[in-house]
């Protein structure tokens, strides 16, 4: 059985719903349990419904064969897998936001709270800019607001928490939708039927 890796919560019932539009369904899932792992023998496929963070880790290290994740987990943690495709869901931006009028001091190294510490680090970096990370897991919004950081770097899908807590986004740092990764090992063994799953994705994309 091919081993499809899904983000549990929102984007997991999008991407399920892609899947099962191209044939590769699996009735169990709608069903109202606790359960993780769903089969469709019929269909020669196993899904597994993680941490939207874990897919990758999962792919690369071959318990699951593919999985669908945010680009913003990929440019994080760098797992060592293929990336097949682009499939348009879950669009939203990495972006740096401050306090509304909020003031840059260039004399300072600058405090940047986030749960992106390599994203973050990197785009800092490349402008030569000091930083001093805070590293948050949650309500990163409240770490400006509360003097903890100058800035932070996070996701943006509509911006409307941001302006709820005064805050507004001053850089973007990447575009991120929900990809389609493989497992390099998995790859070279199921090439055919991985290549067929992204051609009917493609196609209705």
């Amino acid at each position: 059985m091919l081993n499809i890796a899904l983000p549990k919560g929102r984007l997991g019932e999008k991407v399920y719903e892609l899947f099962s539009s191209i044939g590769y369904d699996c009735a169990a899932i709608r069903e109202d349990n606790r359960k993780l792992v769903f089969e469709n023998p019929a269909n020669d496929v196993r899904y597994l419904l993680v941490k939207p963070s874990d897919v990758a880790i999962y792919v690369e290290h071959g318990a699951a064969d593919i999985g669908v994740v945010g680009k913003d987990v990929l440019l994080e943690t760098k797992p060592d897998v293929y990336e097949l495709l682009d499939l348009d869901l879950g669009k939203c931006r990495l972006a740096v936001a401050a306090k509304n009028g909020w003031q840059e001091d260039l004399s300072l190294p600058l405090r940047v709270a986030t749960k992106y510490p390599h994203v973050a680090k990197e785009y800092y970096e490349a402008q030569g800019r000091q930083i001093e990370i805070i590293r948050l897991n949650g309500s990163i919004e409240l770490a400006p607001l509360l003097g903890l950081s100058d800035v932070i770097v996070d996701i943006v899908e509509t911006g409307t928490t941001l302006k709820e807590n005064h805050l507004s986004v001053s850089a973007t740092v990447a575009q991120s939708s929900a990809r389609l990764i493989a497992n390099k090992a998995c790859y070279q063994f199921s090439a055919a039927e991985i290549d067929g799953i992204c051609g009917k994705l493609r196609e209705k994309l």
